[in-house]
């Protein structure tokens, strides 16, 4: 929201040319890695178990928020057309749940409502850009029916399924088989551009290519190598990172060639507009959210033995609509003229209210969330500790197979006495942590565990041992590439030493 805010300010700053964001870049270079590093880390199981309300949100409240802000910009604005009302419609309806996401995981919601939030942003492109593109071909009057409009839904979410899928395999197999990591992590930067492309070519959904593709690799990257596995998290965190910060830049700077286009308009009625338009946004779906909540439990027997959300728990889903680069790329990507060349009805418009709700949902609703989830209390803390326990009793059963795997060793073979004992010294440290954990790693008496005083005994140490390095690096006496191999070795430990 800060750069959204800063992109709006450097666009007024006198000789700052203006910035009018290509459609093309933004649906063919910033949406496909990120839509590809969220499915990535996503837990497809968890995505499975919670498909009734994906659906309903990815899928129901988008065709519904079609609708309904559709309607509302005909009835508010004098000769907007229905279609093209239904194309803003279409173009503000897909929230992008990543802000939202990154709150709700920091925040500590439940796990179910995190896992709705991230399966929503994962497809809800996909439904509203089929949306849009059967709207745009109403409005520009190229032919259309109801029947075509279902076809090309069905069709591009069928063949983009099938892409990702045909895509996952092969590029698995290749994957464990280079034996290089960075040549493994390459492959997969590519494959979001490669299956967004071969689906869009296929006049397919792109969106739904690389989500399945990216739900099918992170959920096999297992099989990968350690080393593998450590670049590709930080390389996706960065590159992530680094994304979101320019679209969201790019966003504030928008306005200026928003606002060219309509110096023929009331300035009273065009705010009139932009608060009636973002306020159908936002109550649409609370609409939605709360009835469509009970769908699953009536229609699933599953359903009805899983703990219901709550009205808080709905309210927070509500709430987190907030829109993105997604919503402008589709805006910005409507044509000039219809098919009997005359202008599009209402083209500056549709872009300055989509400019407006986007602003108006990132500001408004994304300042608001992390105060919203604090007021409300919801939290997902027995779930946390359950995870807790969990991980416990699997910490202590790997151990348990690690230690009855050296024995065999042992058996087997002659080992130095000393390295043994390191070795199950190791082992039960592991056994020991996560038990640890669950009370705060101090003892009844507030004195520090064993394993805690570990931890902070060997970060000391691990700091005492860089400081040797650089020093000996800053003398002559060692290599800056040397430097970089143990420094990154330190690092490793270190961070083992801080995972909670």
């Amino acid at each position: 929201m800060i750069l959204v805010i800063a992109g709006l300010l450097v666009s007024f700053v006198p000789g700052v040319p203006e910035f009018e964001l290509d459609p093309e870049v933004a649906l063919y270079v910033f949406l496909p890695p990120l839509l590809f590093a969220a499915a990535w880390q996503s837990s497809y199981t968890n995505l499975r178990q919670n498909v009734w309300g994906i659906g309903l949100l990815s899928v129901g409240l988008v065709l519904f928020t079609t609708f309904a802000v559709g309607y509302v910009a005909y009835l508010l604005v004098p000769g907007l057309p229905l279609p093209a009302a239904f194309v803003l419609g279409a173009i503000v309806a897909p929230p992008d749940a990543v802000a939202a996401v990154s709150i709700a995981q920091r925040l500590g919601l439940p796990r179910r409502t995190v896992t709705v939030l991230v399966g929503e942003s994962l497809f809800n492109d996909a439904t509203a850009l089929t949306a849009f593109r059967v709207a745009l071909i109403a409005a520009t009057g190229a032919g259309f029916t109801l029947a075509d409009g279902v076809w090309r839904f069905l069709f591009a979410a069928a063949v983009g399924a099938a892409v990702g899928l045909s895509l996952g395999p092969p590029l698995h197999w290749l994957r464990t088989r280079l034996n290089d990591p960075l040549v493994e992590n390459g492959v997969a930067v590519v494959t979001p551009f490669g299956a967004y492309l071969i689906a869009e070519s296929l006049h397919a959904s792109g969106v739904i290519a690389v989500v399945v593709s990216g739900l099918y690799l992170g959920h096999r990257a297992t099989e990968s190598a350690a080393a593998t596995r450590l670049i590709g998290r930080s390389f996706w965190k960065v590159m992530v990172f680094v994304l979101e910060s320019v679209v969201f830049l790019l966003i504030g700077l928008q306005l200026p060639p928003v606002l060219d286009g309509l110096s023929g308009r009331s300035t009273p009625e065009l705010v009139w507009w932009a608060i009636a338009v973002f306020a159908a946004t936002v109550v649409a779906r609370f609409v939605w959210v709360f009835p469509a909540s009970y769908v699953p439990w009536l229609m699933s027997r599953r359903e009805r033995g899983r703990e219901h959300v709550g009205w808080r728990g709905r309210v927070v889903l509500s709430w987190a609509g907030m829109r993105g680069v997604v919503s402008l790329a589709a805006a910005f990507a409507i044509p000039f003229t219809t098919s009997d060349d005359a202008a599009f009805p209402g083209r500056d418009l549709i872009l300055f209210l989509t400019f407006t709700t986007v602003l108006g949902t990132l500001l408004v609703q994304g300042l608001t969330f992390p105060a919203l989830i604090r007021v409300l209390g919801v939290g997902g803390e027995r779930e946390r500790y359950a995870d807790t326990v969990a991980e416990a009793g699997a910490q202590h059963a790997a151990a348990q197979a690690a230690l009855e795997r050296l024995e065999e060793l042992i058996a087997e073979d002659e080992v130095d006495a000393a390295v043994v004992d390191r070795l199950r010294e190791l082992a039960e440290h592991r056994q020991l942590r996560v038990w640890e954990r669950l009370g705060g790693g101090t003892g009844p008496e507030g004195a520090e565990v064993p394993t805690a005083a570990y931890r902070r005994l060997r970060r000391e140490m691990l700091a005492a041992e860089r400081r040797v390095f650089v020093r000996m690096r800053d003398e002559r006496r060692l290599d800056d590439e040397v430097l970089s191999r143990v420094m990154n070795e330190l690092d490793l430990e270190e961070a083992a030493l801080h995972r909670e």
